[in-house]
């Protein structure tokens, strides 16, 4: 197995475990994907996609459709995608994918997260290259070979194809995922979720006091309503 299955298999996915939470973000992603590329989802890939993670999480249809009529109305301002970068403490590089109205807020916010933990908020491309940017598509298992399936996807992007609890993942780079969910539609399979994720090429061990000091700016950051991801290089 290669990074992308490690990184899934230790990831935590404590942003999720808040249901009312994870309605507030992918609320967020439907806006953007519709102000970006209109309401209709035959023909707006970006918010195929997100209705498909709203429907992985349970959030109700009609909830799907107010969102989409909400931020179809052009009085509704716009959510801007923001990278922040930086370091926790003990030499932790920290990515912070933010989803804001009101920047100056969201900067302030993370600034004072970092300094209250001991971290550094760096400069653009401080740690950004220290982390691959990945796409990933989730599939029902049902009927398929995921070895036979990774070989005929390596022409549209796949990198990764592994088999977990919930179905079969798929990962590629962050520009293969126009193809491959193309060839998935394509190929009449069920998407079940997608999206992106940043995977750190190096981990770093620490031990469960150094982690602690970590966490508590990891926990402060992922309760932020503004904090979409929060991705790391701790080894977990």
């Amino acid at each position: 197995m290669g990074r992308a299955f490690e990184f899934r298999k230790a990831r935590k996915m404590k942003r999720w475990s808040a249901m009312s939470k994870a309605f507030t973000r992918i609320g967020k992603d439907i806006v953007m994907a519709v102000k970006e590329g209109g309401p209709d989802p035959d023909s707006n890939s970006r918010l195929r996609a997100v209705i498909q993670n709203a429907k992985s999480v349970n959030m109700p249809k009609d909830n799907v459709e107010r969102a989409i009529k909400r931020a179809s109305d052009k009085s509704l301002g716009d959510y801007k995608e923001v990278l922040f970068e930086g370091y926790a403490p003990h030499g932790i590089a920290v990515l912070v994918e933010t989803a804001t109205d009101n920047n100056t807020r969201t900067v302030a916010n993370v600034r004072s997260y970092f300094n209250k933990c001991n971290g550094n908020l760096g400069t653009s491309g401080s740690v950004e290259f220290m982390f691959d940017h990945t796409c990933n598509f989730r599939i029902p298992a049902e009927g398929i070979d995921p070895e036979e399936l990774e070989l005929e996807l390596i022409d549209f992007g796949a990198e990764e194809v592994f088999v977990d609890d919930d179905g079969i993942l798929i990962y590629g780079s962050f520009e293969s995922f126009g193809a491959l969910q193309k060839e998935l539609e394509n190929r009449e399979i069920e998407i079940l979720s997608s999206g992106f994720e940043r995977i750190p090429q190096v981990t770093k061990a620490l031990n469960e006091e150094e982690a602690a000091d970590v966490e508590k700016l990891l926990e402060k950051l992922e309760e932020d309503d503004d904090v979409q991801n929060v991705y790391h290089s701790m080894q977990e």
